[in-house]
């Protein structure tokens, strides 16, 4: 009995010792590589495993683009799973801390990384890598650090230290059959960031060597078969596609393999037209492709433009549009393809602009559609307004010379067109119908309330607008904007005949009316209402019309690249608004178009000459060959020098002498509005009191720079006492109108030239920031004790802020220390002007401090680029300070 007692009590006794993490004994390693591996550390990786797979269950694949390399990490699941990431750190370090002397230490570190990976904390993730690397003994998780490392930088666009770790590992023997894997894939995915086709598919190519599981095999071999089919390779797309299918891949990606493969292997090369179009056919009525049959009729599409088949093309993507779909994003591509038929082949920039409205609703801001068809919309949406205001102004100005009796005729015409619209629409309430929206989408033929009584407009797009406009007798309908031919017409040949319904932005998209369609009926008081009835709402109407004709035909020529109808909207320009301000631009704008075309281009040069003879216009015309660009700028920058000199010493002539001969050799630079305004003063000396003043009034109307502006309304108000202000002086006045675009125009020649210095920096307040302290090299390596100095200093002033801090060489003479991040400018200048006031330590002088500054993460990358820090702090103190 003693015995057993005894043998009891020395087993409790060695499971006790054995549960110490400082005795680096067997029975220890023994229990604690046990325990971190089967609780903590595996409770970790179980998690974040479970994070990996959200990512790749809630990535919608888009086949329509070659598929990503990698899963994208989606910010909003990880947002959605911070308290599984909470969980997940906490038992990687209590694997740590608890298990000190267990194997899975420096395996709980790379989780850790990971988790600092996934949450955007790219800076400890860096050094919690680089720290594996350097201590681990594992050959194995160091080589996996590397890949970690290597894709890490790869996302921060650091190509100088990716490229350092794929040489690192080029030299590195024995890595494993799974490290080689992902090794591979990530070197695809750098190659892909930097637009390297060939060493993508060598990489991609490469890891199949390597891979394990067949679903992993299948989407690497169809993302293959994509990259060969956009090189026209069609035999290696063709089997690389037909790998693909292998796996037991999901069945979207099968489906998307062999219509793939068909498109290279016949569909594209195939005479037989209707075989193709049966082969489509098949595919859409099969039942086990109902989620995909708006991605056959759009596959569909793009085969019948191929044969110039646009009306078919366009019919096909508008009942694309109206099927379900699985992938919504399918539906971006469907309406941009309909942007593309619109806007290229007919001319049609309104619908175009529409269908561009109705793709970004599918399109999130990551997606790659998405900036491109921002930026291109900007210019259709400039096109529209114009137009839209055009026809509407146009429309209600031709009404409101009617008599009240005809302008009832015609509210009722209209109502009763609306009202057998509405009962059609009634009936077809019986048939199966698709998502609500699509009709406005799409035809533009969705319904409103009928509120707009203007001509053209989307509630009498069909029959009930034809009814409509015959009640105008001799007047010529012309539904312009939908016609393919007609695009440019509508405001150019007889506008105030043709009455038009404008169309309400808003129409793009809409959901379907819930009230009763009778009920949607618009009243004939409201339809009344519309009209203009006193001479101010007219003057309104035709203002607006003045600005639309000259910008749409300046949109037309410049940004859409249209010569004839953007010379059409500029000759109505000059014909209906012969006082506009504009005028004088519109001359200009009309020369260049005709010497495009080469059309009577001196017609012009003899009306500015003839009408404008001091228009920075006329001396562009008078003189083409002029210097333009920066070199124009510099050189104007230092006439204008010495005309304000010649100005300032009340030598007026001479002054007037040098702009003159300025603006004929260097018309339109960036200083032409200043020479403009310097002229207007000395105008102001030397002509009389009404030409001044009448100067003053015509450069108040097109200057666009608001400095000049308000200084040459200032001036004004100093001459006719419209504002009266304390003793004020034209001197004073005068002297500010130096200002430019630029600040402060100094009297020296070298200040000038400063002003025009180029910087590669921009002023980005909304991006993330850092702050930067700097030092000498010498002075960092003694500041032993300033990251623990900042730490501390965090945890007293920023504990919720979650900053971080690190410290590097920028260069030989200079070593930085970083505190991050920032969400913006100004949260950073806070912390700054803290760090000034109440931050404490033996390691910086007060310069030191006053040296620290901040820095974007856009800026910071290319500071770290070109290590010139002087030249960053000249940005610096204009931008910040």
């Amino acid at each position: 009995m003693h015995a057993k007692s005894s043998l009891v009590i020395l087993c409790f006794a060695l499971l006790l010792s054995a549960c110490s993490s400082e005795k680096n004994t067997f029975p220890n390693r023994l229990y604690h590589n046990t325990t971190a591996k089967y609780n903590a550390f595996f409770l970790a990786k179980e998690k974040i495993i479970e994070l990996e797979n959200l990512f790749q269950s809630q990535h919608q694949e888009d086949y329509s683009q070659i598929l990503p390399i990698f899963y994208p990490v989606d910010s909003a699941t990880i947002e959605q799973n911070e308290a599984l990431l909470k969980e997940a750190r906490e038992l990687a370090s209590k694997a740590i801390d608890w298990h000190r002397i267990s194997k899975w230490v420096d395996d709980s570190y790379f989780l850790i990384g990971l988790i600092d990976y996934y949450q955007a904390n790219f800076d400890d993730a860096i050094n919690t890598f680089k720290y594996i690397n350097v201590n681990s003994k594992d050959k194995d998780l160091r080589h996996r650090s590397l890949i970690q490392l290597l894709r890490i930088f790869t996302d921060l666009k650091k190509n100088e230290d990716a490229a350092f770790v794929i040489d690192y590992l080029s030299k590195e023997s024995k890595i494993n059959p799974e490290n080689k894997f992902l090794l591979f894939k990530t070197l695809a995915y750098y190659y892909d960031t930097r637009g390297e086709i060939n060493g993508k598919i060598g990489a991609l190519d490469k890891s199949l060597e390597y891979v394990k599981d067949k679903k992993d095999k299948s989407r690497i071999n169809f993302i293959l078969a994509q990259l060969y089919q956009r090189e026209d390779l069609d035999a290696l797309a063709f089997s690389f596609y037909g790998e693909a299918e292998k796996g037991n891949p999901p069945y979207e990606r099968s489906f998307f393999a062999k219509l793939y493969a068909q498109q290279v292997a016949e569909l594209n090369k195939s005479k037989d037209l209707q075989r193709v179009r049966n082969y489509y056919g098949s595919l859409y009525d099969d039942s086990k492709n109902r989620d995909l049959r708006d991605v056959i009729l759009y596959e569909r599409a793009l085969f019948e433009l191929k044969q110039n088949g646009e009306e078919e093309a366009e019919r096909l993507l508008t009942l694309a549009a109206k099927e379900e779909g699985k992938n919504q994003i399918q539906k971006g591509y469907i309406y941009e393809k309909l942007a593309d038929i619109r806007f290229d082949l007919k001319k049609d920039y309104r619908a175009a602009k529409y269908y561009l409205d109705s793709a970004l609703v599918y399109f999130k801001p990551s997606d790659p559609s998405h900036s491109p068809i921002t930026k291109r919309k900007e210019v259709l949406d400039d096109y529209v307004i114009h137009f839209e205001t055009i026809i509407r102004n146009d429309s209600l100005i031709a009404l409101s010379l009617l008599t009240p009796e005809e302008q009832e005729l015609i509210a009722d015409a209209f109502i009763k067109g609306e009202e057998e619209r509405l009962l059609r629409e009634a009936a077809k309430k019986e048939e199966p119908k698709s998502s609500g929206i699509f009709e406005n989408l799409l035809a533009f033929s969705g319904r409103g309330s009928g509120e707009n009584f203007y001509f053209d407009n989307a509630v009498a797009l069909q029959q009930g607008s034809i009814d409509f406009f015959r009640n105008w007798g001799n007047r010529t309908l012309q539904d312009n904007w939908r016609r393919s031919g007609q695009g440019f017409q509508s405001a150019i040949s007889e506008p105030e005949q043709n009455i038009e319904i404008k169309p309400s932005p808003s129409d793009s998209i809409q959901v379907e009316d819930e009230k009763p369609l009778l009920g949607q009926l618009p009243d004939k008081e409201s339809l009344m209402a519309q009209i203009p009835k006193t001479e101010e709402s007219l003057r309104g109407l035709r203002e607006a019309l003045d600005i639309s004709y000259f910008e749409l035909g300046k949109l037309l020529f410049l940004d859409l690249k249209e010569p004839d109808p953007g010379i059409g909207y500029l000759e109505n320009h000059i014909e209906k608004y012969p006082n506009s301000v504009k005028k004088p631009e519109s001359y200009y704008l009309l020369y260049l178009a005709q010497t495009e075309i080469n059309g009577n281009a001196r017609r012009y040069v003899e009306k500015l000459n003839k009408e404008f003879p001091e228009s920075p216009f006329t001396f562009s015309v008078n003189n083409p060959e002029g210097a333009t660009g920066n070199l124009a700028y510099l050189e104007s920058s230092k006439k204008y020098e010495e005309a304000y000199s010649k100005y300032y010493s009340r030598q007026y002539q001479e002054a007037r002498s040098i702009i003159r001969s300025t603006l004929e050799a260097y018309p339109l630079t960036r200083n032409t509005e200043k020479f403009m305004l310097l002229d207007i003063m000395v105008s102001g000396k030397i002509d009389d009191r009404e030409r001044y003043q009448s100067r003053l009034e015509n450069y108040i109307q097109n200057t666009e720079d608001p400095g000049l502006l308000n200084m040459a309304r200032n001036m004004l108000i100093a001459l006719t006492g419209e504002k009266p202000k304390t003793e004020q002086k034209n001197e004073g006045l005068e002297a500010v109108a130096r200002t430019s675009e630029e600040g402060d125009d100094q009297k020296s020649e070298s200040d000038s030239e400063e002003a025009e210095e180029v910087t590669p920096y921009k002023e980005n307040p909304n991006q993330t920031h850092i702050f930067v302290i700097v030092l000498e090299p010498k002075q960092a390596a003694e500041a032993k004790g300033l990251l623990a100095d900042l730490e501390n200093f965090h945890s007293q002033n920023f504990s919720n802020a979650r900053l971080r801090t690190g410290n590097m060489n920028l260069n030989s003479e200079n070593a930085i220390f970083i505190v991050s991040p920032f969400n913006n400018a100004e949260r950073a200048l806070a912390y700054r002007e803290k760090f000034m006031q109440d931050f404490n330590t033996s390691s910086l002088n007060s310069s030191d401090k006053d040296n620290s500054f901040l820095i974007s993460i856009e800026n910071f990358q290319e500071l770290n680029k070109r290590k010139d820090i002087n030249e960053y702090r000249n940005f610096y103190k204009k931008t910040y300070q």
